[in-house]
């Protein structure tokens, strides 16, 4: 297992490389100017925070949080929105620190949990965060919202 150097906020100049990894993990290329008004949009906004492990020069890992007080746990929440480990630098426990920090950084936040929604396929990811000590206690349901027009 490697040392892992450390982690920082993400920054402006991260976008590309936390692009590469979001569409890695999602398998498709995303469409770069939504993606990229969305990062900076979360980059000013308090109630987010992208954390990046970079290695070799390059961006291994990204793990963005959102921060919201929600009525049902009458406490503030965090949620892992997303998670990708680069595939060379996968089971070197870098996703395990991560999630450790990302733990830290919910807390300092002033969460009392944090909580992943995790496609159904990834049983690999599943393994992972059952591993860390998270529970499965949800389902969740989706529904497709139709565009009409330009929405921007």
């Amino acid at each position: 297992m490697d040392i892992i150097a450390g982690f920082r906020k993400s920054e402006r100049n991260d976008c590309e490389g936390i692009y590469r990894l979001i569409c890695e993990l999602e398998g498709k290329e995303l469409p770069f100017e939504k993606f990229s008004s969305i990062y900076l949009e979360q980059l000013e906004n308090r109630n987010y925070y992208c954390l990046v492990c970079e290695r070799d020069g390059r961006m291994a890992a990204v793990l963005n949080l959102r921060f919201e007080g929600q009525l049902h746990h009458a406490d503030r929440i965090a949620e892992i929105m997303e998670f990708a480990v680069g595939a060379p630098y996968r089971s070197r426990g870098i996703g395990k620190e991560m999630l450790a920090e990302a733990c830290r950084i919910a807390k300092e936040h002033g969460c009392g949990q944090i909580e992943v929604a995790c496609n159904r396929m990834r049983e690999g990811a599943h393994r992972f965060y059952q591993r860390e000590g998270m529970k499965q206690t949800h389902y969740r349901f989706l529904k497709m919202l139709e565009q009409s027009g330009n929405n921007g």
